[in-house]
């Protein structure tokens, strides 16, 4: 018996996030929608936003491979609203524009994204995904700048480093084509970046920049400088409010837990995280202070503070570094002088 090619069941916890999406938007646009999977493989994540959402009103579903299209005719089959189309995904389709578009290549979106952005409506949604991290994340520097048109960050600040500069070159590639967009949920997972841009009409100033630039009191990044890079928010705190784990979720706990993580780190959206370890690290501290009570002390002095998704022990907040440095000392300092004497 021959198994099916091009399905990759790490990727579950992301499928289950395109049901929750394609939902919460069908919700807030209050109509059913038409979407197209720009490389669709074997079809299983349109496949499943349109029997799982209750959201598509048509799904068109494109594969250039001869193999995968084969599997993905068959797999379409049994589901009226689907349409199959064998192509290549660079060239935009019959039908556009659509109010759902999603590209999630093997590798980079790049070659994809000018079709992309043109097949995605005025208030539309475009989900994209890039599984090159070695080039967004600086292990590849040189292959970065020609793709991307960035200096990438490396080492632990890489992934996020990665998302950001795809946000930006989403956005610069919206530009091009007179159209803005904002990211509404963005995020690192395993071995790729994801995020969702709600697309405009018209062109609008977008926040990129390079970091660390003037001004940048944020966590220590390097000499610099780095991308341009998205520095806007990850998030768009309303639409995440309307997310929930769909009841056919490979991973249902997971995916809940997920989504309450962004909804806690949208209340502090700035650019990349600390962590207390390497705050420690950082100023020689015997020990590393605790994380509630430091998010604790934070919003104590006004600060936003919360738990970031892109690494167990990260946090994100509206504080300087230099501020985040002084509460650590403050918190090691005390824990020391209310230890009993041995």
């Amino acid at each position: 018996m021959r198994r099916a090619v091009f399905y990759n069941p790490a990727m579950a916890l992301d499928r289950d996030l395109s049901v929750a999406v394609a939902r919460a938007w069908s919700d807030r646009t209050g109509r059913r929608l038409r979407a197209w999977e720009m490389l669709s493989a074997t079809g299983v994540r349109g496949l499943r936003v349109l029997n799982e959402s209750g959201a598509l009103d048509a799904l068109l579903l494109t594969e250039a491979n001869p193999e995968a299209c084969r599997w993905l005719e068959r797999n379409a089959a049994p589901h009226p609203a689907a349409t199959v189309r064998s192509a290549d995904a660079r060239e935009l389709p019959p039908g556009s524009p659509f109010d759902v578009v999603d590209l999630d290549p093997y590798g980079t979106p790049a070659p994809f994204l000018p079709t992309a952005i043109a097949a995605t409506a005025p208030g539309g949604l475009l989900a994209v995904t890039a599984t090159d991290m070695p080039v967004l994340a600086g292990v590849q520097r040189t292959a970065c700048e020609a793709r991307y048109g960035a200096v990438p960050l490396h080492g632990h600040f890489g992934p996020e480093g990665g998302l950001r500069i795809l946000i930006a070159h989403a956005l610069g590639a919206a530009a091009r084509m007179g159209r803005s967009a904002r990211p509404v949920l963005a995020y690192v997972h395993d071995h790729h970046v994801r995020a969702y841009l709600a697309l405009d009409r018209e062109a609008r100033p977008a926040e990129v920049s390079r970091l660390p630039g003037p001004g940048w009191a944020g966590p220590a990044l390097g000499e610099g400088p780095y991308g341009p890079m998205w520095v806007g928010p990850l998030f768009d705190a309303g639409f995440l409010r309307e997310l929930r784990a769909p009841a056919g979720a490979a991973r249902p706990r997971e995916v809940a837990a997920l989504l309450d993580r962004f909804r806690e780190e949208s209340g502090a959206d700035t650019p990349f995280y600390f962590e207390p370890n390497r705050i420690a690290g950082a100023l020689g501290l015997s020990e590393p202070p605790g994380l509630a009570p430091l998010l604790a002390r934070l919003r104590e002095l006004g600060h936003a503070a919360a738990r970031s998704h892109v690494r167990p022990s990260a946090f994100r907040t509206t504080a300087s570094e230099a501020v985040v440095f002084d509460v650590a000392r403050e918190l090691v300092a005390r824990r020391f002088s209310s230890s009993p004497v041995r």
